[in-house]
């Protein structure tokens, strides 16, 4: 469990508590849904990492892009409310890079977020290569949080971040990549494959 998740369901069941008191349970019931439900958007499941040269997608969510992109690939991930919103880096390696830059806050689910939001970029270089993933902020998703800084080392399918309350994420594959999963697919942070890395 992610602390923020406590942070917020405490703050709900007080109010709970002040409109119990003040009126009855009856009216106090939305807060203590609201509560609930912190609790479960900021879980942090455990995840098995897949061995191998793979990168791993850095969050839950459905994939929405895979199109060709500066050279490359950029796979474009949507997280909705429901979604595990811990980020998880794609590879292992180290972080030579961490770019925050202002932006919009459009529906994270349109394509235009990727170059007009608010997000922060993280790039990896490793022994696979060098990857760069965008944390993207969405609609209600205005806080984007990054426990990494330039220069510390990374896991394949570490933990790196979260985004609160529904967001994207894009991926950007250099040509030495072969990308494994589709538009429409539901995909893992640390756990499931969607890429390759070519012989």
């Amino acid at each position: 469990m992610v602390i923020y998740g406590y942070y917020y369901a405490a703050a709900l069941v007080a109010g709970a508590g002040t409109v119990t008191y003040l009126t009855s349970w009856y009216w106090a019931l939305p807060f203590y849904i609201l509560a609930a439900f912190c609790l479960y958007f900021f879980r942090d499941p455990d995840r098995e990492i897949p061995p191998g040269p793979v990168a791993v997608s850095p969050a839950d969510g459905k994939v929405v892009v895979v199109k060709p992109e500066n050279g490359g690939q950029r796979i474009s991930i949507f997280l909705n409310v429901f979604d595990v919103h811990v980020n998880r880096t794609p590879i292992a390696g180290r972080i030579t890079d961490v770019h925050y830059q202002k932006g919009r806050f459009l529906v994270a689910s349109k394509e235009e977020a990727s170059h007009s939001n608010e997000r922060n970029i993280i790039t990896v270089e490793g022994p696979l290569g060098r990857i760069e993933f965008k944390q993207i902020a969405g609609l209600i998703a205005r806080r984007i949080i990054c426990y990494k800084k330039p220069g510390d080392t990374v896991a394949a399918g570490e933990r790196v971040g979260l985004i609160k309350f529904g967001s994207r994420v894009d991926v950007q594959l250099g040509p030495e990549w072969e990308v494994t999963v589709r538009v429409g697919q539901r995909v893992a942070a640390g756990s499931s494959v969607i890429a390759r890395k070519k012989p």
